[in-house]
């Protein structure tokens, strides 16, 4: 406990510097930048993370961010990071895969219950998705203890890429488990398919079994765990604030970036159906609409490369209430959507010329203000938070 406490020299400045055409946080500690409805401050809280994927907030306000080289670590407010937590099964950290998203147990205060994401390597070079929990104990937070993988995605390929991995925790304790197609032959159509985890969102109970009222429970062949299918790469999720149901974020191919209301049971359409086209040009599948395949809430084109994403619902940017932001890993922004029910009615996107880096994950802390994750060797954490 000590080691972990041990307060490090801040790494940056706090002086706001104005935004200009040449500014970019990549460069300032901080800067301020003015958005439609809001003037933001936007702060780098810390760096040297090696390509950060996920975060979550412990109860006293320190952060644990995942780096998908492999290493899961504490770090303050202030920006001061612990040691890498000692305990994580092997994990494949090649190509996409890692140690990618974190999560914790709704009873985390009383059962110390982590979750994680991450590659598991198979023979022969083979990887699935994969999910973990294990304890954080308070008077041990360098290591996680009892650590046991209770779900491993079937079957493992040879690839490394397409792992989605975003985990998020169901009003009723249950936990929702978003995954890719991981990079296969649209021929071999795996998403469409109920025998296979790959291209789909799984739903399970926290000690991995799986709940009575999964939607193919009783279906022959089809695996339990399946709650949705038809998935191309979904790597952002979120309850919405007023429903509560599951809404997902998934990467097209070359256009046909897609946000879902992820339903028991639905068939979203990868491969058959698709916004997107083949990388460099062509067909994929047979058109973007096809009867008893999701149509998607929203869909990018060309694609964003839309990857963490979260419900406004705090207090500091009153304005974005019930608003969905969204990261982009490839033009380095954020959107926001505004919402009518479930209509997307206006998008906004900021950033793009500011922060200068691959935006991985953004979450809403518990002070109301929003905390990024950029995506590089020498990934940082950026609190954006009102303008004084």
């Amino acid at each position: 406990m000590a080691s972990l406490l041990k307060r490090f020299t801040p790494l940056l400045a706090s002086a706001v510097l104005g935004l200009s055409a040449s500014a970019c946080l990549a460069d300032d500690s901080a800067m301020t930048v003015e958005t439609e409805k809001a003037d933001l401050k936007v702060t780098r809280i810390t760096d040297g993370l090696k390509n950060p994927w996920g975060l979550t907030f412990l109860p006293n306000g320190d952060m644990l961010v995942t780096e998908r080289a492999g290493q899961m670590r504490v770090v303050t407010p202030a920006g001061e990071k612990g040691p890498a937590l000692k305990g994580l099964p092997e994990i494949a950290s090649r190509g996409q895969g890692g140690l990618l998203d974190v999560a914790l147990d709704p009873d985390f205060s009383e059962n110390r219950w982590v979750y994680f994401s991450f590659s598991e390597p198979g023979k022969d070079g083979k990887t699935s998705t994969a999910v973990a929990r294990g304890k954080l104990l308070a008077d041990a937070m360098d290591q996680l203890s009892e650590v046991e993988v209770i779900f491993s995605q079937k079957p493992k390929v040879n690839s490394n890429g397409h792992f989605g991995s975003r985990l998020v925790f169901r009003d009723d304790g249950t936990l929702f488990i978003t995954m890719g197609d991981r990079q296969q032959d649209f021929e071999d159509n795996y998403p469409q398919e109920l025998d296979s985890h790959i291209g789909t969102v799984a739903r399970i109970n926290p000690d991995g079994s799986v709940p009575e009222d999964n939607p193919f429970v009783d279906t022959k062949g089809a695996l339990p765990e399946i709650w949705s299918y038809g998935h191309r790469n979904v790597q952002g999720a979120d309850l919405h604030p007023q429903t509560r149901e599951l809404w997902t974020g998934e990467h097209g191919p070359q256009g046909g970036d897609e946000i879902n209301i992820t339903l028991a049971g639905n068939n979203y359409g990868w491969p058959i159906i698709t916004y997107g086209e083949q990388y460099g040009g062509g067909e994929i599948g047979t058109g973007t609409h096809k009867e008893g395949m999701e149509q998607p809430v929203h869909y990018w084109v060309p694609s964003i490369a839309n990857c963490g994403m979260t419900f406004y619902t705090g207090d500091q940017f009153p304005q974005w209430k019930g608003n969905l932001l969204v990261t982009s890993l490839k033009f380095q922004l954020v959107s926001r959507l505004e919402l009518d029910g479930e209509k997307v009615t206006h998008e906004e996107r900021f950033f793009d010329e500011s922060i200068g880096k691959r935006l991985r994950d953004i979450v809403q802390g518990p002070d109301g203000n929003l905390y990024l994750l950029t995506d590089d060797s020498n990934g940082a954490i950026i609190k954006v938070e009102p303008a004084k």
